[in-house]
């Protein structure tokens, strides 16, 4: 044998002796985040899962022929002002139905409360209640940015695997559990738990398709309520002012107006019908100030009905209030839409693309104001004058 081939052979060999220990050591940097956690009550947990999402982790060890679950669920980078929650589902792979356990820590005197929640419609306000299986030494923790959850869960026997969920959402003032975030990852947070092996299979069919909602939701608003409306509104606003482009402004109005509050209707309203009954509906800001504005349109609508002709002494009254009425609909309609994008939180593309539209509009609406300062305004300028040089020939004859 050469001396190439026996330096081959002892490199083969000592990669052949070392490779377990870097597999090994690999698979600890991996494992490591969740296995190395020791935690203060000396607890101690067969199975630890990494949850795919809201930096997660799930500590379990399991009896399958009594039923005996313990667990102890983990949020970390979690605020002070904030409740974190993780339950089982025992009829489906949604939130309906869903058995919780829930934590947060006190905003006066700091205790960590932990409690019980049977989720049975999706208004729930997440309130204190029995769960439908049996839940002993129920406790929780807050270290250093990290929430923690213990409890021992009693499940039918020879139970293998169950449907869990976890959760995180803000505080609110009186210790209110406010409503999570319905971004991706919130959406996400759901999976199939195998109580054996401890695989996870997440549920992705739902969580998708409700994320296409609340994308049509989005973009369907933006486009009626926050840029048809606002061209509808110029069309009147600017076209009017040349005789040439009557009727014609009003046409284009009624379109974009028309076609804004009934596309935000069907799209808008329809979206938002079906996530409030597959999510529960809360009384947010967004949610107000949108029945707020279908509101105002539909009686936009219904004020048609009641115009007067032009030359009819009410006239000046129904535009004050119509022109009123739909400035305050476009500052809204503009407002509410950036409260969405919070709330979606779809990307900075799409705040940037609709932030540039409406910047757009509004240097188009600039500048229109700009070049009619004249015929707008100047009429009340030379009146002006006209009476003070009355008064002036007053006080001479006098």
């Amino acid at each position: 044998m050469s001396l190439s081939s026996r330096t081959v052979v002892v490199v083969l060999c000592f990669l052949f002796v070392i490779a377990p220990y870097f597999t090994r050591a690999t698979t600890d940097g991996v494992r490591g985040r969740c296995d190395s956690k020791q935690f203060r009550n000396g607890k101690h947990f067969r199975s630890c899962i990494d949850l795919p999402v809201l930096d997660s982790y799930l500590h379990f060890s399991y009896v399958r022929e009594t039923g005996v679950l313990d667990v102890a669920y983990r949020h970390t980078t979690v605020e002070s002002s904030s409740w974190i929650a993780w339950g089982i589902n025992p009829t489906s792979k949604g939130m309906l139905g869903a058995q919780t356990l829930l934590a947060y820590r006190n905003s006066t005197s700091g205790f960590i409360r932990a409690y019980t929640s049977s989720i049975k419609d999706y208004s729930t306000m997440l309130q204190e209640g029995p769960l439908s299986f049996h839940v002993a030494q129920l406790s929780a923790e807050f270290l250093n940015g990290e929430m923690t959850i213990f409890a021992t869960i009693v499940l039918p026997s020879n139970t293998t695997i169950v449907n869990h969920l976890w959760q995180d959402g803000p505080l609110k003032e009186g210790d209110r559990l406010g409503m999570h975030a319905m971004n991706r990852d919130h959406l996400k947070s759901m999976a199939t738990l195998d109580l054996l092996s401890g695989q996870v299979t997440t549920t992705k069919a739902a969580n998708d398709n409700m994320l296409l909602v609340k994308n049509i939701h989005g973009l369907v608003n933006a486009v009626c309520w926050g840029i048809f409306m606002p061209i509808g509104v110029l069309a009147a606003r600017y076209m009017r002012t040349y005789k040439g482009l009557d009727p014609t402004w009003f046409y284009i109005h009624i379109f974009f107006q028309t076609t804004g509050y009934f596309g935000g209707l069907l799209g808008g309203l329809g979206t938002a019908i079906y996530m409030a009954k597959h999510t529960g509906m809360r009384s947010t800001p967004h949610t107000v100030i949108g029945i707020f504005l279908f509101a105002l349109g539909f009686l936009q609508i219904l004020t048609l009905k009641a115009r007067p002709d032009k030359n009819h002494k009410y006239r000046k009254y129904w535009n004050w209030y119509h022109h009123t009425v739909g400035y305050v609909v476009i500052v809204l309609s503009v407002y509410n839409i950036y409260k969405g994008l919070a709330i979606l939180q779809p990307g900075s593309s799409w705040k940037i693309a609709y932030s540039t539209i409406i910047g757009v509009i509004g240097l188009f609406a600039i500048v229109m104001e700009i070049l009619q300062f004249n015929k707008r305004w100047g009429g009340l300028w030379c009146k002006k004058s006209k009476d003070l040089e009355a008064d002036q020939t007053a006080c001479i004859d006098v």
